[in-house]
């Protein structure tokens, strides 16, 4: 057998290869989701933790700067001195002003991270301890962070990390600035503000605790979304402090995986802060890379042993076939006594068995099939010998119209010819069995010419159908059986005159066609069942033959199912028939079908 991409070995080999690599590829890489879901989940929860212990860390280091500021607002003694109206008395001036900084003072070693305090009254006095040569900023009064304090109505004021004093000039240290105003306890009205600046190593010290990696960002969101301070290692173009706007609980720690990055927030409870850690993934896949390497080197080793093992399976399960078809081929070129012999899988093996007994009634089956086929040809000749051509017999109709129209027989002519035009469209089933509206109502038209001469009169026919509506196509012998089944049942036996209207009304979604008659009409119980058996497609045959029986079916419910059930193929459930009757008054026959371009379709 000639080796290629057809051939039973390669198939074999390319469909056990495929089969155990899809299934190894599938296996690591749900694995390897499995894992990588579990170390993010790892990494999310040291993160919560780390978050949660640092916030604890905030709160308890901001209570104690709250405490600071608060003893200040509350010293007796600084509140009356701060008011002291300006006295001329330079020496009670200078006692005024030592006994502020006392007070200042003992405020200042009260904390070892004290960088410096001040103090400014509503009277422009600056009461400053900490560098001992202090250089005030002059135009502190005009500054933003003096502004914020002012307009405090008390609560703290958190400035954050600055890289040097922002009111002594002679201090480069990076300081944790925070103040709020004090207020008379008295008539709680505002008598100065207090501005202290501490070492920011605490927070610095909290916000390199929160680095998942060496590439992590880590800082510090005021309320208004401006960076109050951010980790060493953290660049000061920041990469998602400005995209960054959740709000958050307090003491809430957020996890939130966006694209190329690991976010966790979190709020403290003293400050209005929202401490962010940006960490890009790459940092956070280390241990996955090395994962990811192990994979393919476990992967690369599967591969070389599935490719060893499809090719065994492969040849095991090919062998066998290839001596089957040589042998095959044998029987093709007549050959029918060679037998095969092999030892394989079992279901091979019955293949085998089944092809030698083949061979050896191969004669017996040619034969069979041969008479067969014999028999079935001449059963073809005989069923074509049987049956009557149609064109035969309207052509014979065409000779009998003529022949009565030289006889001046007018109206017998016109039945004649009715009925050949409606034996030609009803034989004629040829391609689809869809057609227009139009040949529809044409051959309707032929069919109430006749209806009209045999009943003498006792009928007329008023049909109403635009003709814009005569090229919709619907299922072939729609219309007949129910004109037929309303001048059978409905007008035939009347002792009045019998009125038949076609007429046809169009909404914005489908076309309905009415077939009216004011014959005498179904009672409700047989208007009901004709009605059930239109709503299954079928009418179970043991009620059929009552209904008959009673007269209760005289409204032929098999015609119109079989209507029904060809409209509801063609079109849809949705459209179909629908019958409306009252006892003497008539019966109303609605067709329903959509318009083209909603399930219809244009000659």
């Amino acid at each position: 057998m000639k080796r290629g991409l057809h051939s039973i070995h390669t198939r074999l080999f390319l469909l056990f290869l495929f089969c155990m690599l899809g299934l190894l590829l599938i296996v690591s890489a749900l694995y390897y989701k499995r894992t990588t879901d579990q170390l993010h989940q790892k990494i999310g929860e040291i993160a919560q933790k780390n978050f949660s212990q640092t916030m604890d860390l905030f709160d308890l280091l901001l209570k104690g700067y709250d405490s600071l500021t608060k003893s200040l607002n509350g010293n007796p003694d600084l509140q009356r001195l701060l008011q002291a109206p300006p006295t001329q008395d330079s020496a009670l001036r200078m006692i005024n002003e030592r006994t502020i900084t006392n007070l200042i003072g003992a405020i200042y070693y009260s904390r070892e991270d004290t960088i410096g305090i001040h103090v400014v009254a509503n009277s422009g006095a600056i009461y400053s301890y900490g560098n001992s040569m202090s250089v005030i900023d002059p135009g502190f009064a005009n500054s933003s962070w003096y502004r914020s304090i002012r307009e405090s109505s008390g609560e703290m004021v958190w400035l954050g990390v600055k890289e040097h004093s922002i009111i002594d000039q002679a201090e480069k240290r990076p300081v944790f600035a925070f103040g709020r105003p004090l207020y008379d306890l008295h008539e709680h009205r505002p008598i100065g503000i207090v501005l202290i600046e501490t070492d920011p190593k605490p927070i610095l010290s909290g916000l390199a605790n929160l680095s998942l990696s060496p590439r992590s960002e880590v800082y510090i969101l005021s309320k208004a979304k401006q960076v109050m301070a951010v980790s060493a290692q953290t660049p000061k173009e920041l990469s998602v402090a400005d995209n960054w706007s959740d709000a958050l609980g307090d003491g809430e720690v957020r996890v939130d995986p966006q694209a190329g990055r690991l976010i966790v927030a979190s709020k403290p409870s003293m400050a209005d802060w929202q401490v962010v850690s940006s960490t890009p993934d790459a940092d956070l896949n280390v241990e996955q890379d090395q994962m990811k390497r192990f994979l393919l080197l476990v992967i690369s080793v599967l591969v070389v042993v599935s490719t060893a093992l499809a090719t065994f399976v492969s040849r095991t399960i090919s062998s066998p076939l290839k001596r089957l078809i040589q042998q095959m081929r044998q029987v093709e070129r007549g050959n029918f006594r060679g037998l095969l012999h092999v030892k394989s899988y079992e279901e091979i093996n019955i293949l085998v068995a089944s092809f030698n007994q083949m061979v050896n009634r191969m004669d017996e089956l040619i034969e069979r099939v041969k008479a067969v086929s014999i028999s079935e040809k001449n059963a073809q000749l005989l069923a074509l010998q049987s049956q009557v051509n149609p064109h035969f017999l309207y052509n014979t109709l065409d000779m009998i119209y003529w022949m009565l129209d030289e006889k001046g027989n007018e109206r017998l002519g016109k039945v004649v010819l009715s009925l050949s035009h409606m034996f030609r469209y009803s034989s004629h089933w040829e391609g689809s069995s869809e057609v227009r509206l139009r040949d529809e109502l044409e051959q309707i038209r032929d069919y109430l010419t006749i209806i009209e001469a045999r009943l003498e009169g006792r009928v007329s026919v008023e049909m109403d159908v635009d003709p814009a509506w005569e090229h919709i196509r619907l299922p072939k012998m729609t219309l007949q059986p129910v004109i037929e089944n309303a001048v059978k049942h409905g007008l035939e036996r009347l002792d009045r005159p019998g009125v038949l209207r076609v007429c046809a009304k169009a909404d914005d979604r489908q076309l309905r066609l009415y077939v009216e008659d004011n014959g005498g009409g179904m009672e409700p119980h047989v208007l009901d069942r004709l009605r059930r058996s239109l709503g299954t497609n079928a009418m179970p045959m043991g009620e059929a033959t009552a209904a008959v029986e009673a007269g209760e079916a005289r409204r032929g419910g098999i015609g119109l199912q079989n209507v029904h059930r060809r409209l509801g193929l063609m079109f849809g459930e949705a459209y179909g028939l629908q019958i409306d009757s009252s006892p003497g008054t008539g019966t109303t026959v609605t067709i329903s079908m959509p318009l083209p371009g909603e399930g219809g379709t244009e000659a």
